[in-house]
């Protein structure tokens, strides 16, 4: 049986460097951005950082884990489904796996008591759906490097 999604990059041994490089792949997507809601993104992400430093990063490892569940599923359909690009499967799949991700920042900000958190992720809610599943491709191959 083959492994799960969980016990691959919740591993002790692997999941500091998984979560590092999930952090740098949304430093790459940050990067990446263009246009108007890029803009909003960077200033939010710019802003986050400057009035809570360090927070991003640690919100990626907090958050990692249900991040990993929320794509289990998927997982488990694509080793069933015997392709062989992971990052693929998830782009044809991409409002379903967007909204299965961001279910969980969803709950993490309606959480919060931050405002600046609040306000600054309010303020890229509506087009993040259109962000993460530009991002698809680098979190497939990125899960990929750890489970191929």
């Amino acid at each position: 049986m083959a492994a799960t999604l969980q016990e691959i990059l919740l591993a002790p041994e692997t999941r500091p460097q998984v979560t590092a490089d999930c952090f740098t792949l949304i430093e790459q997507e940050l990067a990446d951005k263009s246009g108007i809601s890029g803009t909003a993104v960077r200033l939010a992400y710019k802003t986050v950082n400057t009035f809570m430093p360090g927070h991003v990063r640690f919100m990626v490892g907090e958050l990692f884990p249900d991040m990993v569940a929320r794509l289990e599923p998927f997982w488990a359909d694509f080793t069933t489904s015997g392709g062989s690009e992971f990052g693929d499967y998830l782009v044809k799949r991409g409002d379903e796996v967007s909204q299965a991700l961001l279910s969980v920042t969803d709950a993490r900000a309606a959480a919060s008591s931050r405002p600046t958190v609040i306000k600054a992720y309010g303020s890229v809610r509506g087009h993040a759906v259109k962000h993460v599943q530009a991002a698809l491709p680098r979190v497939g191959d990125l899960v990929m490097s750890y489970a191929g």
